[in-house]
């Protein structure tokens, strides 16, 4: 075991953590200026370069200099804390057996209902009206199948992708 993982990296230095994680979110929110700089009287050549900068540009620096202003003790110490952060909610890696058929009927539903709706659409009353919300309504359910089935499932999913992994279906 490597002194990173079997301990928090001390924090670095208050000032470099701080401006390390701004720069770092000021990088996943520069996107986000476009529409502001839509908004303004700037002429359009001034327009499209401030909004070329902010989109494609402008993230990636400040993402650099983050990680130049994180350092390696910054970012382990980030590191652990996210971890920290996210053992606490971590899934169990086995679940009851009605949680796993929940979690089963979640996983099998949107996908039945999806493939459905795109032959008998026509047949379903609201359907066409509301097709938006009711297919992000599945993937969102489909999605959270994942949390509710548990860890041994992901192993699951995971093996369909290892071209050598066996299924081990016990006895009884």
């Amino acid at each position: 075991m490597t002194p990173e993982t079997s301990a928090p990296a001390p924090p670095p230095p208050g000032w470099r953590l701080n401006l390390g994680v701004a720069l770092f979110l000021l990088s996943l929110f520069c996107p986000l200026g476009v529409p502001l700089v839509a908004l303004t009287n700037l002429s359009l050549a001034w327009k499209a370069t401030i909004s070329g900068i902010l989109m494609l540009g402008g993230p990636e620096v400040l993402a650099l200099l983050a990680v130049v202003f994180l350092g390696k003790s910054g970012f382990l110490y980030l590191k652990a804390k996210a971890y920290g952060l996210f053992k606490q909610y971590a899934l169990p890696q086995e679940v009851s057996r009605t949680r796993y058929r929940l979690g089963l009927a979640m996983f099998i539903v949107p996908l039945f209902c999806g493939w459905l709706g795109a032959y008998v659409a026509h047949l379903i009353p609201g359907y066409a009206g509301h097709r938006l919300i009711i297919n992000i309504s599945g993937d969102v359910i489909w999605l959270g199948s994942f949390f509710v089935l548990g860890g041994d499932f992901w192993d699951k999913i995971r093996a369909l992708f290892i071209y050598r992994a066996k299924a081990l279906i016990p006895q009884g």
